[in-house]
């Protein structure tokens, strides 16, 4: 995918967006060379990247650092940085300043999650020329407000207020909605009534594409398997292997060999 006009064109012909979260050079240096339609540097390298219990502690400065790397590895490749905890809701102004900072590290659209009354600053922001990727149900940055990480729009009126939200964030002008951990039959109603593509993580198969972290599809993560996750591979035991191999070869003496080294 080039444009943001892609994600349309997707949705138009039928054909499934596959969008992959990423923080680093190296990282976006092999998504570069894959199939993927687009990455998302997301603000959960604050967890995954930085060691932190939620996303909250990530600032505008390192989100804007972690996208100018990905934007280096991965320049053919359309990339959507996240919007960090309240840079949305400290007036015009400051929202502005951290478009900017993300957009002039690279980044070709931003992605914002979104609660009822961010409508008008995301109007504003898609107004600028800056198009907006939103987030519904599950949102990390309001993970204390909605009480942990838990599935979202389960009973009635909680579905409903969802499906109105995401037609007013279409309204404003999104170009695309992330739609995490909700249950499956309101994804698909959602998806459904939209004209935007939807990107489901945890949110079942009738949305328009997918998106995951790529450590965990890679398996780098033992200790958090999370149900809407799969590993496509053990990551995790190819690396420990790699490095206890490593570590054997030096105390046996056998690295580096007269190949290895300058004579």
């Amino acid at each position: 995918m080039k444009s943001v006009l892609d994600f349309a064109k997707k949705k138009t012909s039928h054909e499934k967006i596959s969008m992959v979260t990423c923080y680093d050079y190296w990282s976006a240096k092999i998504l570069n060379t894959s199939s993927i339609d687009c990455i998302l540097v997301g603000d959960s390298a604050a967890m995954v990247m930085h060691g932190h219990d939620s996303t909250i502690p990530m600032d505008v400065r390192t989100m804007a650092q972690h996208v100018a790397a990905v934007k280096k590895g991965a320049p053919d490749k359309f990339i959507i940085g996240d919007m960090p905890f309240l840079t949305h809701r400290k007036g015009v102004k400051y929202a502005m300043d951290s478009v900017e900072k993300l957009m002039a590290a690279g980044a070709h659209a931003v992605k914002i999650e979104a609660q009822p009354g961010h409508e008008k600053i995301i109007k504003h922001i898609v107004d600028s020329g800056v198009p907006v990727m939103g987030h519904v149900g599950l949102t990390p940055q309001f993970v204390n407000q909605l009480g942990g990480y838990k599935v979202q729009g389960k009973d009635t009126s909680s579905a409903l207020r969802l499906l109105a939200l995401s037609k007013k964030l279409e309204e404003a002008g999104c170009f695309s909605l992330v739609a995490e951990c909700i249950p499956e039959s309101l994804a698909k109603k959602i998806t459904a009534q939209m004209y935007i593509p939807i990107i489901g993580i945890g949110s079942g198969t009738h949305t328009d594409g997918q998106v995951l972290v790529l450590h965990d599809l890679l398996g780098c993560q033992k200790d958090f398997q999370p149900k809407f996750a799969r590993a496509f591979v053990d990551l995790h035991d190819i690396i420990l292997n790699a490095v206890n191999d490593y570590h054997k070869s030096v105390v046996q003496e056998n690295f580096p060999s007269q190949q290895e080294v300058y004579q």
